[in-house]
């Protein structure tokens, strides 16, 4: 019999697809986090971005993410609220620096592949 690990609360809240100020939208298709020996991690996202008058683009982006000090968030099953809110804050930071970055950003560029 195989078990199925629910998803943490992190894994939950950093799968959720949103919308930023600017109109442009990050549609989560699926999102993983493989997690590394010294405690880092790898968020790794399947995108559909969708930005008015253009096409849709379909990405694949891996996030690396060094900051230990969020092991226990992402691993916990009841984290606190206000620190939860505040990684997802962080990871949407980043996602959004990726797409505005990945034209003119050599390691911006490695993070991510175009799909369609």
């Amino acid at each position: 019999m195989v078990t199925v690990e629910e998803p943490t609360p992190a894994e939950q809240a950093l799968s959720r697809s949103y919308a930023t100020a600017d109109g442009l939208r990050f549609e989560v298709i699926r999102m993983t986090i493989e997690h590394h020996p010294d405690r880092s991690v790898t968020l790794r996202y399947w995108l559909t971005v969708r930005r008015q008058n253009h096409p849709d683009e379909q990405w694949i982006v891996a996030l690396p993410w060094e900051d230990k000090s969020w092991a226990d968030v992402l691993a916990s099953p009841a984290p606190p609220s206000d620190r939860l809110l505040q990684l997802v804050h962080l990871v949407h930071a980043h996602l959004e620096e990726w797409w505005d970055t990945k034209g003119h950003n050599r390691r911006s560029a490695k993070m991510g592949r175009r799909l369609t």
